[in-house]
């Protein structure tokens, strides 16, 4: 891992936010990782990324965990949106169980392979399963079906295929399928 440090973004973070969001967007799996554009992300606003990267760094219902590299450079980041029973997901699904949904995951090409995943991912389940008042039942992610090395990545966590499938929203044709990791 190169003595990386895994920890959630602050709020006053957003160009390294928008920058490593960008950087994303423009890897080759992008279209089957993300359901935005490079164009869209670099169309937003600089108000909007402050805002995203506020909410991502405090509060209950989203955090966003970062790679730091000594030199300074984000290598990598999740996302944890809490979804609460009763309410309805990205995809307009209901929730039925308090959960929280990993979205945005990324590690520059260089990093893969590294054990930088598996870092950003024990953060984000670690917080997880420390929130309460409800606690997490669950952690869910979506990967497209063309997504394999993603998917076996996934699997290696510890994450199964739930059997659950939905339309990708800007392609109706492909399919998303949900994988969980269910609290221990």
């Amino acid at each position: 891992m190169n003595e990386h440090v895994i920890r959630p973004v602050r709020a006053g973070e957003w160009e390294k936010v928008k920058e490593l969001r960008i950087a994303a967007l423009k890897d080759p799996a992008a279209a089957v990782a993300f359901l935005q554009t490079v164009e869209h992300g670099e169309s937003q606003s600089d108000e909007f990324w402050q805002e995203r990267t506020s909410r991502g760094a405090e509060g209950r219902a989203v955090r966003q965990f970062v790679a730091e590299a000594p030199d300074g450079e984000w290598n990598g980041s999740v996302t944890v949106l809490v979804e609460e029973a009763g309410t309805s997901d990205i995809f307009e699904g209901a929730i039925e169980r308090t959960q929280g949904h990993l979205v945005g995951v990324f590690v520059r090409a260089g990093q893969r392979g590294t054990g930088l995943t598996e870092a950003l991912f024990d953060a984000a389940l670690e917080w997880a399963w420390s929130l309460d008042e409800p606690a997490l039942e669950r952690v869910r992610l979506f990967v497209h079906e063309d997504n394999a090395r993603a998917a076996a990545f996934y699997r290696r966590f510890g994450f199964r295929a739930s059997g659950y499938v939905v339309p990708m929203p800007t392609d109706p044709s492909a399919k998303e399928l949900e994988y969980v990791f269910e609290r221990p």
